[in-house]
């Protein structure tokens, strides 16, 4: 998924410097959107990982 929000943000970038103002504007809310997506679920895994971890010794 950083991947993908990488690409968008790529393209925005591009998008910019070309002077498409709306096409890069929407490529980097989708960028921010997956960005945000793959931050929440690292923390979720991050803390089911804690507890895995506690839950053991």
């Amino acid at each position: 998924m950083l991947k993908w929000a990488l690409i968008f943000f790529v393209i925005s970038l591009i998008a910019g410097f070309f002077g498409f103002s709306g096409i890069s504007a929407a490529t980097a809310t989708i960028a921010r959107v997956l960005f945000g997506i793959a931050l929440v679920i690292f923390l979720i895994f991050l803390v089911l990982a804690l507890l895995a971890g506690q839950a053991i010794l």
